[in-house]
């Protein structure tokens, strides 16, 4: 079931990045530059960053409740997870959460750790799950497209996605749309049956496919991507049959239970298609905060993960 090629896809230009490294010369299409990277570094994984303050290495924290403290310690230690799976993945996965809890100097550091993780020649993910209408859609595109790609919240439809993409697509960015989460109170409304067949997932999935089919890369893949639980291997094998030509980012691998078998479905048959993401169980694979090689496990944790993947599709 891979895609095909599909028409009248606009490409735009990424502009100035000084420091980009593989990226700066790669296609400019996100899905094209996705594969061009993932091919050449690690495979189809994603590790998230997701930084809890108390959670840090000791010797990044100063125990105080400063929060200018804990924004500094969180930057730290964000930029170590970067030049520690830099050379091991292809793509980050910022949680914007973690640093706009602090307010504006939280924000100021997320966008400094978007740019570090750019200048190492990642893929930057802006985890924001963004989702408006009209022109508070525009601003919110405008405002976290520094980033390459961005995870938007479908549930407001058509109109509240078309900002996104319009501002995706002039920028040849990428977008991924929550399509099945990986919550177990995500049920509660995506598996809903719906009076005209189908569940509320399968239906906003056929709206990610057909607001994605004009803009397709020469890969045949959208810069409209779905987001699809690691922990829904059944519907991830339906909604892949909908959306053959959307990039999966694949949330709940590892940490919260999705294993092997259940990303599988989330490939198409050439195995290709989806990013597997990891977060907690790569950030925080070291043994306990005191642990002094702390930098050295998230590292291994990487290259464990992408050994993992490169295993499940053979």
């Amino acid at each position: 079931m891979g895609g095909g090629l599909c028409g009248g896809g606009r490409r735009g230009h990424l502009g100035d990045y000084s420091g980009r490294m593989a990226i700066e010369n790669s296609p400019t299409h996100f899905a094209d530059r996705w594969f061009d990277l993932s091919e050449k570094r690690g495979g189809p994984v994603c590790v998230g960053i997701d930084p809890v303050y108390e959670r840090l290495p000791d010797e990044l924290r100063k125990h105080a409740a400063d929060p200018a403290d804990q924004v500094a310690a969180i930057e730290k230690f964000s930029l170590a997870v970067i030049e520690s799976v830099a050379d091991h993945v292809p793509m980050v996965k910022i949680q914007s959460a973690c640093y706009e809890r602090y307010w504006g100097p939280g924000v100021a550091a997320y966008h400094r750790v978007i740019a570090a993780a750019q200048a190492a020649g990642l893929l930057v993910i802006a985890d924001a799950k963004r989702g408006d209408i009209g022109t508070s859609s525009a601003h919110y595109a405008a405002g976290l497209l520094d980033a390459d790609a961005l995870t938007i919240n479908s549930y407001l439809g058509v109109d509240g996605m078309q900002p996104f993409i319009d501002a995706a697509a002039a920028q040849g960015r990428g977008l991924f749309v929550l399509v099945r989460t990986s919550n177990p109170g995500g049920d509660a409304l995506q598996s809903l049956a719906l009076q005209q067949g189908g569940t509320v997932a399968e239906h906003v999935g056929q709206m990610v496919a057909d607001s994605g089919e004009a803009h397709c890369g020469e890969s045949g893949y959208s810069l409209v991507g779905a987001v699809v639980g690691a922990t829904k291997p059944a519907d991830a094998r339906l909604l892949r049959s909908i959306m053959p030509k959307q990039l999966f980012l694949v949330p709940g691998f590892g940490a919260q239970g999705g294993g092997a078998e259940d990303v599988r479905a989330c490939f198409n048959d050439d195995g290709r298609g989806a990013i597997i993401t990891a977060s907690r169980s790569v950030i925080y694979a070291y043994a306990s905060p005191s642990d002094g090689h702390w930098r050295d496990a998230i590292r291994d944790a990487a290259i464990d993960l992408t050994q993992q993947i490169a295993a499940i599709r053979g």
